[in-house]
């Protein structure tokens, strides 16, 4: 199921084995999925910062993920993937409304993506 150099391989697996499911499955597709796409383009010479929001969509494009898949997707390959921290350092500048991106990435923490707005 992936394509991209996983850095701790027992995690990833770990992660396959418990998320038997469909909705906790489809995470772990998109996540390998995502991740092979943004490594193809990493090893072409792109920059991981410039196309990881073309590539997310790419990745969902059949699976429909959820906000909050996506979030688990980027903590599951901050984690695993050999390019995870990049990702969650871009992730929270991207999707950050204030400043909180900055602090989460001075704390190592992952914004959620998945929020609700009334009005």
């Amino acid at each position: 199921m992936n394509g991209f150099k996983i850095k701790d391989q027992a995690l990833w697996e770990l992660g396959l084995a418990n998320n038997t499911e469909p909705y906790g499955r489809a995470v772990y597709e998109f996540a390998a999925s995502w991740a092979a796409l943004m490594e193809s383009k990493i090893d072409a010479g792109s920059k991981l910062e410039d196309i990881a929001k073309q590539t997310s969509h790419e990745a969902s494009a059949d699976s429909g993920i959820t906000g909050f898949q996506y979030g688990c997707a980027v903590n599951i390959l901050s984690t695993v993937w050999e390019y995870g921290e990049r990702l969650r350092v871009w992730h929270n500048l991207d999707c950050q409304i204030g400043t909180e991106g900055e602090e989460a990435n001075r704390k190592g923490t992952i914004l959620n993506p998945a929020l609700l707005q009334i009005s």
